[in-house]
C-alpha cells in the first residue's frame, strides 16, 4: 500500500458497513503518516486496475495492530481477505512482533466470524477504552 491508493482506498471503507473511520486518522494526511511509520506492514488487492481489499496495518514495536481489513462484496469468499491478513501477520512477524491485535464493530456479525473462524479470539476480560487527545473536540465520525 502507498498513498497513491488513498483516494480509491478511502472511498471502499466510506461503502463498506460497520467500517468506524476517523476525520483525522483517516484522512490522506493520516494515512500518511501511518504509511511512512508502517512501510512494510499494509496491503492492497487489485484486479486489473481496481482497487479490490486492502488491509491497514502496523506496530508500536511491541503489539501489531490491524485495522480496517475490507475486501468488496464481489470478491469475498475468495480468499483476498485472507491472504491480506496472512501478508500483514507475516510482515509483522519479521520486524519481531509477537501478538497481533484488533478490534471489530460489535454490529458487524460477517467481520466478528471472519476473525473466529481464522483462530482469533475475543477477548472478553479486556475493557476497551479510547480517548480522542486532538484540540478539536467532537471530531465527526465519517461512518459508523
Amino acid at each position: 500500500m502507498t498513498i497513491d491508493d488513498y483516494e480509491k482506498l478511502f472511498e471502499m471503507w466510506q461503502s463498506t458497513p460497520n467500517m468506524g473511520l476517523r476525520s483525522l486518522d483517516d484522512s490522506k494526511e493520516g494515512i500518511s503518516l501511518f504509511l511512512k511509520r508502517n512501510p512494510n506492514t499494509n496491503f492492497v488487492a487489485y484486479d486489473d486496475n481496481k482497487l479490490i481489499g486492502a488491509i491497514l496495518s502496523g506496530h508500536d514495536g511491541r503489539r501489531g495492530y490491524i485495522y480496517h481489513t475490507v475486501v468488496l462484496p464481489e470478491y469475498r469468499r475468495q480468499g483476498i481477505a485472507t491472504n491480506l491478513v496472512d501478508m500483514a501477520v507475516k510482515s509483522l512477524q519479521e520486524e519481531g512482533i509477537t501478538r497481533v491485535c484488533l478490534n471489530v464493530m460489535e454490529t458487524n456479525e460477517q467481520g466478528k466470524k471472519f476473525w473466529i473462524d481464522r483462530g482469533w479470539e475475543k477477548k472478553d476480560f479486556l475493557g476497551f477504552y479510547s480517548k480522542s487527545i486532538t484540540n478539536k473536540e467532537n471530531l465527526p465520525l465519517f461512518s459508523m
